[in-house]
């Protein structure tokens, strides 16, 4: 062997200088047969119908979504490429910031002649909005800075002017919206103030001399950060600003204001400024304004919630200024809406990558001159990705739950709303963020490839967590609401109603000491002890809150003292909350492989949210050996879900073209002659 291995040496140092021909086949040291791909799905077996997994985790629309993939498969502008024999269709992220923002806006004017946004703004009911939400999220799957850049024209911009607005305002703005002819933004976020609305600096005035408002932005800690489309191709805002009238400050209102003429050049006493190059959405030009002392006309006032008169006089139909506040919130609900959507089809893309490169990349042999082993049947691979996926699975049919009661809603409806979308929010955008950055691992250094989407995706979605409200604050909002919904049903005696609050009407669950495998899968044991969990934490809070007020502190500092509990609640309810819609998805199910495969993943994403929550051992609701029982099952389940791996992936519906080279013959994308 040693003295091969000195041939070898030598043969390689005379090749290189001598040119000579390659070293004979008979001294390599190379394996005689090279590496091969193997496609997953000529060994793995489908044990249900994955098209009507897609269906059922799709929820609505999915005739529209292929559609849609298929228009975004057939453009160039979608950068097509080819990589292994298969076609690909992803943005290059590789392009300059400004060569991003314009692709971006190029693909938008092509899905635009497609007729993609027809009725968006201008049709009404749940079956448009249905379309709608499944169009943009198909968008979102191709690029996230593309449904941001639609978010914010149609959901922001569009949404306000519907909602805020009234008559006079759909008339003139609602149909040119659809068809861009006006190209909306929404200020907004300040420097100096995110999630507290409340706090922005705008100021507006009126003048009824020329029956104008005027706008001015009175420090540098006012100006509007991160407007989406203002920093290149927005000609209209919506603003949002502190209504003065006659010295006394009416609170936050909405205020049409045009900052570029149709040529787009900025507006007088308009200024604007560039965010800048961020960790990700790219192709989204975030922007600066500054307003100095810009005068629009009264009509612009947004007034379905308040106006004022020509002569100065400020009318609204609604006197406390608190409740008039959550009048003008309550549209921007359809942010967290699409948000934690978005969120789960991304987790969906990242798993079908990581999961499908697992079944056909092998890596160390158990035992010597074995074969190499499968990534995904080593155990530990199994833990790290088969409850993601159970969980992604869950939060599909929690999002589509949200989506369903959205686009029913009801003034009754508008709060639950608030606060089940607040929930879900933070809790599915967390999800993805874990989800991309353990995928990014479980596919080694090729995950570090942008090609292969899984590591770029980590800073395309980053900012979920941020936006339209901090995932911290939201949890405590949901926290705070669950407060005043039980104090108030203590206080007028009434039984709980709402907000899945029902469970508290009957006596307290008691958890079986012993936990058997299949106490552990029993759908009831798992209602029982999340419901525990949900009732023994809202009992907890609301006791230290009453505890510290009745020493003298305000309900608000009550409050804070507590985050740490009302972070736990707030988890406790959305985790309860997305086990009932799968708990209900796979009900409405009739006997048969796709129920059974369905109470898996409900099993896997119950114990594996005991498991990962310190609260049912700190608040004593499981003993130290019944968290080793869930630790073990979780273990096994991982064992029974590993068969189905590809089907579950599979059912995501989510086109080849759409995902990276990696998740298909990663050794062809890679061959020399692909370079």
């Amino acid at each position: 062997m040693s003295e091969n291995r000195a041939l070898q040496r030598a043969h390689i140092l005379a090749n290189h200088i001598l040119r000579s021909p390659p070293l004979p086949s008979s001294l390599s040291l190379a394996r005689e047969v090279c590496l091969q791909y193997s496609p997953p799905e000529l060994n793995e077996s489908y044990g249900f119908d994955v098209k009507e997994m897609r269906r059922l985790l799709d929820g609505h629309n999915t005739e529209d979504r292929d559609w849609l993939y298929g228009l975004m498969m057939q453009s160039n502008l979608f950068n097509r490429k080819e990589r292994g024999g298969k076609i690909f269709v992803s943005p290059d992220y590789n392009q300059t910031m400004e060569q991003q923002r314009e692709i971006t806006m190029k693909r938008i004017w092509y899905l635009l002649e497609k007729g993609v946004y027809r009725g968006w703004l201008t049709d009404s009911g749940p079956e448009a909005e249905l379309k709608k939400l499944a169009l943009l999220e198909v968008c979102g799957i191709y690029d996230h800075s593309l449904s941001i850049k639609l978010g914010v024209h149609f959901f922001l911009w569009g949404n306000a002017v519907k909602f805020f607005g009234t008559k006079r305002h759909h008339e003139k703005w609602l149909k040119n919206t659809e068809d861009y002819v006006v190209k909306g933004c929404f200020a907004m976020t300040e420097l100096g103030h995110g999630s507290n609305v409340r706090g922005i600096e705008t100021v507006t005035t009126y003048d009824p001399r020329t029956g104008e408002f005027v706008i001015n932005t009175p420090c540098e800690s006012a100006q509007k950060y991160w407007i989406g489309g203002a920093a290149k191709h927005a000609t209209h805002t919506i603003v949002f600003s502190q209504l003065n009238i006659n010295g006394t400050n009416q609170g936050v209102h909405a205020f049409i204001a045009q900052i570029r003429d149709e040529d787009g050049n900025i507006c007088p006493n308009i200024r604007v400024a560039d965010c800048g190059h961020k960790i990700g959405l790219n192709g989204v030009d975030n922007g600066r304004i500054w307003f100095d002392n810009l005068r629009i006309p009264r009509e612009n006032l947004l007034n379905s919630v308040a106006d004022v008169s020509p002569d100065g006089e400020y009318v609204s139909a609604i006197k406390d200024p608190d409740q008039r506040f959550g009048a003008f919130m309550a549209p921007l609900t359809s942010g967290r809406v699409t948000i934690a959507s978005s969120a789960i089809y991304s987790a969906k893309v990242g798993l079908a990558i990581a999961l499908r490169y697992s079944l056909s990349r092998r890596a160390f042999s158990v035992k010597a001159n074995g074969p190499e082993v499968l990534l995904l049947d080593y155990p530990s691979h199994q833990r790290r990705l088969l409850p993601l996926l159970a969980k992604t699975y869950a939060m599909s049919f929690a999002a589509n739950d949200l989506k369903m009661i959205y686009v029913k809603r009801t003034p009754e409806t508008n709060k639950a709303i608030h606060v089940v979308s607040s929930g879900l929010k933070a809790v599915l955008t967390w999800h993805n963020m874990h989800t991309l950055q353990e995928c990014r691992e479980a596919v080694g250094g090729q995950g570090v490839k942008t090609e292969n989407l899984v590591g770029q995706l980590k800073g395309e979605f980053d900012v979920q967590t941020t936006f339209e409200g901090d995932n911290n604050v939201l949890m405590q909002q949901v926290s705070k609401a669950l407060f005043a919904e039980y104090v108030s049903c203590k206080k007028r005696n009434k039984p709980f109603k709402g907000l899945g609050l029902e469970h508290m009407n009957s006596s307290r669950p008691v958890l079986p000491t012993q936990l058997s495998s299949s106490t552990l899968r029993c759908s009831q044991f798992q209602k029982n002890v999340f419901c525990l969990r949900e009732r023994d934490l809202l009992e907890r809070f609301t006791s230290e809150v009453a505890q510290l007020q009745g020493r003298g502190e305000s309900r608000e500092s009550s409050f804070l003292v507590n985050h740490e509990l009302a972070e736990d609640l707030g988890k406790a309810f959305t985790e309860k909350a997305i086990l009932q819609t799968i708990l209900d998805a796979e009900a409405k199910l009739p006997a048969g492989s796709m129920k059974d495969v369905l109470g898996l993943v409900r099993s896997m994403y119950a114990l594996i949210s005991i498991e990962e929550d310190p609260s049912f051992l700190r608040y004593g609701y499981l003993s130290r050996d019944n968290v080793g029982d869930v630790r073990r099952e979780v273990s096994k389940l991982c064992g029974e879900l590993r068969p189905h791996a590809l089907a579950l992936v599979s059912s995501f519906g989510i086109p080849d073209a759409f995902l990276g080279p990696i998740a298909f013959n990663w050794v062809e994308a890679n061959a020399w002659s692909s370079v």
